[in-house]
């Protein structure tokens, strides 16, 4: 597989697939360009080898073409100033050769959102009043075009580099199809890909023991591919966040009135076999900070998880949870976090996912291999100044579950073939 450090782009346009989709404020200025940052080492590499590079990206989720509530044009001052280079700018994605071809060596296109064609999804926009036979004719004639569409796209480049984890689990044109227009020697992962690719093989073959998982969060029903993929994976799960309270439950507990899926309560109890059945394991909450309202304001109390008072409701974790979990954090050598203890927007119920990212903190000091992905969490160690405390910190969402989940990600495939 052909790799970005030993290619040389010298004379070469490359197609660099980025994920921009920064967060703007109402004034269509950016309110965190880390995205942007993140892509900075691949665009860089390519231009001081004497590539030129187009830059393609999505922003949001527009329905029409074009919609400029969405548009690309509003970044395009912040990605020239950081990248170094004034940047062009093609305002039709799919009308951008002549702009491409002009390229010279140093320079940078970057290239108007590729939403705002719906081939770059492949869904065809059809009126909720569509019939089904219109639905069916539209599905088929979008994917057609999509083909047009990712040739379009690859006419302008030599070369393909996809830097967008965070949308490597969609088989989206420019994600995955349209690297099948390049051979294997002219398309690679960014640095960023490249990164997250090796930190989520660290974590999930090329494992050191004691491997931990930590998943929080509120429903079972969102994670259950996730844990059931990981009870044939790690030595230790520990359950956390809303969804520990079906668990609760499930095993005789009084809840209150804590979040609680009730139809899951079978589930729950399969997973607890499940685990023991692959001799994992599974640790549990055992007691909680409760609360009369879902409020940062409202009283509170340390209580046994499976006593919450009648019309209270758990928010956080307690501190011989808190102990329970950090023991058997600081004695891993992989740990892998997904998703917080208790709701830490709130100042008051956010101790128990800090003492959380403090263990893997201390783990990962003492060699342990920690990886930490999900927005919450990404949020989380943000939050609490841990980002540089922990191995990795990873930029996909949607992308990461899947890969924990065991699933295959079209945009990686695309680029290693398996």
């Amino acid at each position: 597989m052909q790799t970005i450090d030993n290619f040389n782009f010298a004379g070469k346009k490359a197609f660099v697939r980025v994920d921009f989709n920064v967060p703007m404020n109402d004034n269509a200025e950016i309110t965190d360009d880390t995205r942007i940052r993140a892509a900075l080492p691949t665009l860089k590499k390519i231009l001081a080898d004497g590539g030129s590079i187009i830059i393609a990206s999505h922003m949001g989720r527009p329905k029409k073409n074009p919609d400029l509530k969405y548009s690309l044009k509003a970044i395009l001052p912040h990605v020239s100033k950081v990248l170094g280079v004034d940047v062009k700018f093609a305002p039709d994605c799919a009308d951008a050769a002549s702009a491409a071809a002009a390229l010279q060596p140093g320079e940078a296109l970057l290239l108007e959102n590729l939403r705002f064609y719906a081939e770059e999804e492949g869904k065809a926009r059809l009126a909720d009043t569509a019939t089904d036979e219109e639905k069916a004719e539209g599905k088929k004639a979008i994917k057609e075009s999509q083909k047009t569409f990712t040739a379009t796209l690859a006419s302008y480049a030599d070369c393909y580099v996809n830097d967008a984890f965070g949308t490597a689990h969609r088989a989206h044109a420019s994600t995955a199809l349209i690297a099948k227009h390049f051979d294997e020697n002219n398309k690679m992962f960014g640095y960023l890909m490249e990164k997250e690719v090796i930190a989520v093989q660290k974590v999930m073959t090329d494992t050191a023991r004691p491997f931990t998982a930590i998943m929080g969060g509120s429903k079972v029903s969102s994670k259950i591919d996730i844990i059931e993929n990981l009870l044939t994976k790690v030595d230790n799960l520990i359950i956390t966040g809303g969804m520990s309270f079906t668990f609760a439950k499930a095993l005789g507990g009084q809840i209150g009135n804590s979040l609680c899926e009730d139809d899951k309560l079978e589930l729950a109890l399969e997973l607890i076999e499940k685990a023991k059945a692959n001799g994992v394991n599974l640790v549990l909450p055992v007691d909680a900070k409760v609360a009369d309202a879902f409020s940062n304001e409202a009283n509170t109390q340390f209580v046994s998880d499976h006593a919450v008072p009648a019309g209270w409701l758990g928010l956080d974790i307690g501190p011989d949870t808190e102990a329970k979990f950090a023991e058997v954090i600081k004695n891993s050598k992989t740990i892998l976090w997904n998703g917080p203890t208790g709701v830490f927007e709130f100042e008051n119920f956010s101790h128990g996912s800090r003492s959380v990212g403090e263990a893997i903190a201390d783990a990962t000091a003492l060699g342990a291999f920690s990886l930490v992905g999900g927005g919450d969490s990404v949020a989380c160690v943000n939050k609490f100044g841990l980002v540089e405390k922990v191995s990795y910190v990873s930029t996909g969402g949607g992308a990461l579950l899947e890969a924990i989940e065991g699933r295959v990600l079209p945009g990686i495939e695309a680029i290693r073939g398996f």
